[in-house]
């Protein structure tokens, strides 16, 4: 995309072309020290990236909740663009799926690992696959595109724009009410509920999250609480 495309990003928020990664670009500046609200992107004809730069202001442990909050601002992104058949859930790890099938995924990093500290910045960033990787989708079932899920018109600056609006409005919303409200909407787009999971060395039923969006595994003896934390990045 070119530096000099308009695009109509939120106040408290403003959009830079990323020459690689937009995940780590957004990384980058945020570890020289660049301010809260930068949305990092890479937009090609086949993927979409972007990446949001946060300064949060409680510990690591609840400031984690940005990673299912910026899938749900996605997915309200896309509830608003797309044709109202598509079906848009998140998984626990960051996945996106569109009509079932895997169409990319969120990534997460902060200045700290240590899960009662405040972090002096943490990333947000998803890819987001456009057109499918190869000629036979058949060869992937279990992946898929956004535009051969029905969604050709859904142009990804204009997808940029209305996840930067819905992230915003749900950070605000996160602030004012609690972690209630962003439980309630994830828990409604949630994959694999019910189902049963690999999580590491861990094998057992998803029964949903804590309130701090850890994941609540049951397998034959006991529910493990797996933290969201530990899907960090780590940061060099």
């Amino acid at each position: 995309m070119p530096e000099t495309m308009d695009l109509a990003i939120p106040p408290l928020m403003w959009a830079e072309a990323a020459p690689d990664d937009a995940f780590d670009h957004a990384v980058r500046r945020a570890q020289a020290g660049c301010d809260a609200g930068l949305v990092a992107h890479n937009l090609t004809a086949a993927q979409m990236q972007a990446a949001l730069v946060l300064a949060p202001d409680v510990p690591l442990s609840k400031a984690v909740a940005m990673l299912p909050l910026c899938g749900v601002g996605l997915q309200s992104a896309l509830g608003a663009l797309a044709p109202p058949e598509v079906a848009v859930e998140l998984d626990w790890n960051g996945g996106i799926r569109v009509n079932g099938g895997l169409c990319g995924g969120f990534r997460i990093r902060a200045s700290t690992p240590e899960p009662d500290a405040v972090p002096d910045w943490l990333v947000v960033g998803f890819t987001l696959t456009l057109l499918p990787e190869t000629d036979s989708p058949g060869d992937t079932p279990e992946r898929t595109a956004l535009y051969a899920e029905g969604c050709g018109d859904v142009a990804a600056p204009m997808l940029l724009e209305a996840w930067s609006r819905h992230t915003l409005n749900w950070i605000a919303r996160w602030e004012d009410d609690g972690p209630a409200p962003l439980h309630a909407e994830w828990s409604g787009l949630a994959h694999g509920i019910g189902e049963t999971v690999d999580v590491g060395a861990v094998r057992g039923t998803f029964l949903g999250i804590d309130e701090d969006f850890g994941m609540l595994l049951r397998d034959a003896d006991t529910t493990h609480l797996i933290p969201l934390t530990r899907l960090l990045e780590p940061t060099s």
